[in-house]
């Protein structure tokens, strides 16, 4: 069997495909700029197959972009623990609440598993330097991982983001620009410089392979249950590419035979302050608008408008989901209602998460008897002052 079973690269808008051998973006037909996915020639694999394997997003390298072994550039993402918070669930009355803990990730979130891929893919493929921009967690996941590949990093963050992020990001040895605006700022100077700069560009869903990385998140959860998948999956959302490669994921699973039809219901959560996903959600939109004057301490949730909003919100709606927004001084409750009560100190974005359950309940648009996981999705140590 080949080491992957990657055969093409398909726009996610209008289906054209590509061949994967090229170092490619976004989907290049005129007026389309789609988001690609990496497409499989699904082998004859079973679970028991994968079970035995480093508990990393590779141990599913039939269904992961990389050719050859040789080219992985692993810190050891991925594994991460599936807990179940019976404290938090006592007091709502709901027995089957877990959390999905991506804090121990390389770096201290979920990013390194998307990054992880991207620069393996970056790298494969012949990119000669990465670039980004980023609210704080995906530069430093991109810098490690530059770092490990030997490939020169340039990180866009706005200046405003906490200085823990930047430090992390220096030590790698990635180049800092701190920019005067927000993420969608930074974004298009990476835009307007890459092509003189000879940048590779590894912005979320603008290359095909950090919602590879995000998928196994998926993978992750339907094992971790004995292969089957939670009624509800909360999850905080900025570009939407964890929401996004999940979906992804479930889809691929259930043609291995490996689950049913069952889905879960996704659950976007943003700021108050960020919140383009709720808004265009509940207008019946199909993509959202800029959310002017973004802002929120969490940084990972100030994006005010994700570029493949339209897969999140295609999701949400065949999922029968919602999009919920939660306040600062929530989420701050739901880092400390976490740490207090379940051990985890959780970035903001793990508390807005939890408060989102909350609201959820009380709304009775989820039950007491349900099977709900909360995703927390990185460390709140990089937010002390």
């Amino acid at each position: 069997m080949p080491f992957s079973h990657l055969t093409h690269l398909s726009c996610t808008k209008c289906g054209k495909t590509y061949d994967p051998a090229a170092l490619l973006n976004v989907c290049q037909a005129p007026g389309c700029a789609g988001s690609l996915f990496a497409e499989y020639d699904l082998p004859r694999l079973s679970r028991e197959d994968t079970a035995s394997r480093d508990r990393t997003i590779w141990r599913w390298h039939e269904l992961m972009p990389a050719r050859r072994p040789e080219d992985i550039l692993t810190l050891g993402e991925g594994g991460t623990p599936l807990l179940h918070a019976r404290r938090l669930g006592e007091r709502l009355s709901m027995p089957d609440v877990w959390i999905k803990e991506e804090a121990g990730n390389p770096t201290g979130s979920f990013k390194a598993r998307g990054l992880g891929a991207a620069v393996t893919m970056a790298k494969a493929l012949g990119a000669r330097a990465i670039a980004l921009p980023t609210a704080g967690n995906a530069g430093g996941a991109a810098a490690a991982y530059a770092a490990k590949a030997g490939l020169p990093c340039h990180v866009f963050m706005p200046k405003d983001t906490p200085k823990v992020f930047r430090l992390e990001c220096e030590a790698y040895g990635a180049r800092v620009t701190l920019v005067d605006g927000l993420i969608d700022d930074c974004g298009r100077i990476v835009a307007q410089r890459k092509e003189a700069e000879g940048w590779f560009d590894v912005s979320t869903l603008k290359e095909p392979y950090r919602v590879e990385g995000k998928k196994t998140m998926g993978y992750e959860l339907a094992e971790q249950f004995g292969w089957t998948l939670p009624d509800v999956i909360v999850y905080p959302t900025g570009g939407g590419t964890g929401l996004i490669g999940m979906w992804k994921a479930f889809d691929e699973m259930e043609r291995l035979g490996w689950i049913g039809p069952k889905r879960p219901r996704m659950i976007s959560v943003q700021a108050e302050g960020c919140a383009p996903i709720p808004k265009a959600f509940a207008e019946g939109k199909e993509v959202s608008v800029r959310f002017e004057n973004a802002h929120t301490y969490a940084s990972g949730l100030r994006v005010p408008k994700a570029y493949a909003d339209y897969l999140v919100l295609k999701i949400l709606r065949a999922s029968k989901g919602e999009a919920v927004t939660i306040s600062d001084d929530e989420m701050r409750r739901g880092v400390n209602e976490l740490a207090a009560s379940e051990g985890l100190y959780a970035a903001p974005e793990g508390g807005a998460a939890w408060e989102a359950v909350k609201k959820l309940l009380a709304a009775q648009k989820v039950q007491r008897t349900e099977r709900v996981v909360v995703f927390d999705t990185g460390t709140g140590y990089k937010y002390i002052d």
